[in-house]
């Protein structure tokens, strides 16, 4: 049998076919594998992999001040007054140096033995190599014994030897200029305001590092120049990030405590939570320096150590409705940040967005538990304050539960179906899926091409509302707005319940045209203002049906756009006779095979996760607003800001 999304026919499989990647080769086929894609916020890591190599050596007391730089041409300068990277041969490659080893090298570094680092951010040796591997112009300096050395690199290949370039008596350490290359990363260029945010937060994380920011490339709101220095460290970062907010306790409950004193291995741990009424809660988490996303262990330890404190102290003070208090209820409200050092931390992937080390979760719990313990006791009035907010965040999620129904209601048991949607016969949420489509015709392939027992399908009627700007009277007797929410078994806005939600995915399916793209961004519009914590969860898919087939004889190929059919045509598809191609106008000239084989079977068909990536809180906010609201000169703005970006025009 055939790959269907490829149409080839197979060929022989033999040693032949194994290909081996040699240097630096992978990362440039790969990108993904090491820095998470090729997007902007690949494109940041860049500078965060080379910039934790300068935190690694200010954490470990050779280096007190980084200069960041951000260069007109988009390079970025990262400097600081370590050690220098060494540039003597190095004994496995006696003809190169340690620099270009390093540098060209995956899995080259000096922080795998635990001499030269007692706790560092890098830990794979891939970091520097990926950077030099992805940038078309990479010129390291290094300062080392009052003598000043540089290499230059292209792509990840020496431009020529370490070259001594004269005396430095007054300086010392590294400094990296790279560029990024445009082959990789096309249009994406480095934004201000985000590397800002970055050099900031790590000024934060660790109080012995004075940190310099230098911008040569304006964007109105970013400072050119600024110097980060943060002796009170992650309280300080708390406090500013939660501004004026109201908060249940005066001061943030913030410490550290040094592992080696109290547990007897090198690290220490970090941390700041206050809860407030005013806000959502986040937890920022961080390991050597590195920020984790995703937690892992050392915040899966903080967050007991805050749990079991917080229920002791109930119990001390006969509210007995503190042990119904779980991990859920306190991320309600509660503003954390969580910095811990830790000797060969183990990370999941090379962007370490999670750690996994689980020696974190104990170290980080005992270490935060008595200081909980011993603050709650010293502020009983801040404690009262938390304790009550927590009861009344447990009771209010108990009440919901009991509302409603454990079992699945399924929409047939009502009286009327909700608009036109064909249910599916699974009785639980786990797998099942909701593609919503534009029209009766779509939803009648749909219908011959899904799986009954998980899919079901709710055919709207033209464009949905824009949401945006619009009344809520209007919103809430919205036909097509109401039959989607019964559908979903959910409310709008505040009366939205995670819990409630009927299906596991639901799949936003249109066509592959102008008024699909359209219809499309008022769904996600929709599910954005009005329901944001399904997309947070993961629950919103975006399918990806094709535009064109390919038919050669008894060859078929399915082609998702215009350069993917070239390159078909070019290479033909294997069959005999013509190549006969058809496109589809919509998802209703498919039949219910086409439709099955390419967009809806989980086997064969391609989705997009919607997520929503901001640095700054309410950045996705304000360019909904201003793509999607009332104001039409917002958007004229914007697409004359974004013209120069767009490479290919459907008109």
């Amino acid at each position: 049998m055939t790959d269907l999304l490829s149409g080839q026919e197979p060929t022989e499989y033999d040693a032949s076919s194994i290909e081996v990647l040699e240097g630096l080769e992978p990362v440039r086929k790969r990108p993904g594998m090491y820095i998470g894609g090729t997007d902007e916020r690949a494109l940041h890591h860049l500078v965060a992999e080379v910039l934790d190599n300068s935190m690694d050596e200010a954490v470990a007391g050779h280096a007190n001040r980084i200069e960041v730089e951000l260069n007109a041409d988009y390079s970025v300068t990262i400097r600081d007054n370590g050690r220098g990277i060494p540039i003597d041969p190095h004994p496995k490659f006696p003809d190169k140096s340690a620099l270009e080893v390093i540098l060209c090298t995956l899995h080259a570094g000096g922080k795998f033995s635990g001499k030269a680092y007692q706790t560092s951010g890098g830990l794979h040796g891939v970091g520097a190599s990926v950077v030099n591997a992805l940038s078309d112009s990479m010129v390291v300096q290094v300062a080392r014994n009052r003598e000043l050395f540089e290499q230059r690199f292209s792509r990840g290949i020496p431009q020529g030897p370490v070259e001594k370039i004269g005396a430095a008596p007054n300086r010392r350490g590294t400094t990296v200029t790279f560029h990024a290359d445009e082959q990789i990363f096309g249009a994406h260029r480095f934004k201000p305001a985000r590397l800002l945010k970055m050099v900031r937060s790590k000024a934060y994380l660790f109080s012995g590092v004075e940190i310099r920011w230098k911008s040569e490339i304006e964007d109105g709101n970013t400072p050119m120049e600024a110097t980060f220095h943060f002796p009170g460290g992650l309280a300080d970062y708390l406090r500013e990030t939660l501004g004026k907010s109201t908060t249940y306790a005066e001061n943030p409950f913030a410490g550290t405590v040094e592992f080696q004193e109290r547990f007897g291995v090198p690290g220490k741990v970090e941390w700041a939570i206050n809860w407030t009424p005013a806000r959502d809660g986040f937890i920022q988490s961080y390991c050597n320096t590195v920020p984790t996303p995703e937690g892992g262990t050392h915040e899966g330890g903080f967050w007991a150590a805050i749990l079991k404190g917080i229920r002791a102290y109930g119990e001390l003070a006969n509210n007995r409705k503190a042990k119904d208090i779980t991990r859920d209820d306190l991320i309600t409200g509660g503003c954390a940040l969580v910095s811990c050092f830790i000797r060969e931390p183990e990370f999941v992937g090379q962007t370490k967005d999670r750690l996994a080390t689980t020696e974190a979760a104990r170290l980080v719990e005992n270490a935060v538990r008595d200081h909980f313990d011993n603050w709650l006791a010293a502020d009983t009035k801040s404690a009262g304050a938390i304790l009550d907010f927590l009861v009344l965040r447990a009771e209010e999620r108990m009440r919901r539960k009991q509302e409603k129904e454990t079992a699945r209601k399924s929409a047939t048991k009502k009286l009327r179906l909700p608009g036109k949607l064909t249910d599916c016969t699974s009785k639980t949420r786990e797998g099942t899926e909701l593609f919503i489509v534009e029209g009766d015709s779509a939803g009648g392939s749909g219908k011959g091409a899904r799986n009954r027992n998980t899919q079901a399908l709710l055919p709207l009627k033209g464009k949905i509302l824009n949401v945006l700007g619009a009344a809520s009277s209007k919103i809430t007797t919205n036909a097509e707005i109401n039959d989607l929410c019964e559908a979903l078994g959910v409310g709008m806005g505040t009366k939205f319940n995670l819990d409630d939600l009927r299906y596991d995915k639901i799949i936003i399916m249109t066509d592959a045209d102008v008024d699909g793209a359209h219809i499309a961004s008022l769904l996600m519009t929709f599910f954005f203002t009005q329901m944001r914590p399904l997309i947070d969860a993961g629950h919103l898919y975006l399918a990806c049906p094709p535009l064109f087939r390919l038919t050669q004889g008894a060859k078929r190929v399915y082609c998702l756009d215009e350069a993917e059919k070239n390159m078909w045509l070019e290479k033909g598809l294997g069959g005999k006779g013509k190549i006969d191609v058809s496109r589809f106008k919509g998802l209703g000239e498919m039949d219910a095979k086409d439709l099955k084989e390419t967009t809806m079977d989980p086997e064969t068909r391609k989705l997009i996760r919607v997520t929503v990536d901001e640095d700054v809180p309410g950045e996705t906010g304000d360019l909904v607003e201003r793509l999607m609201g009332k104001k039409p000169e917002m958007r004229f703005e914007y697409i004359q800001q974004n013209a120069q970006f767009v490479e290919e025009l459907d008109v």
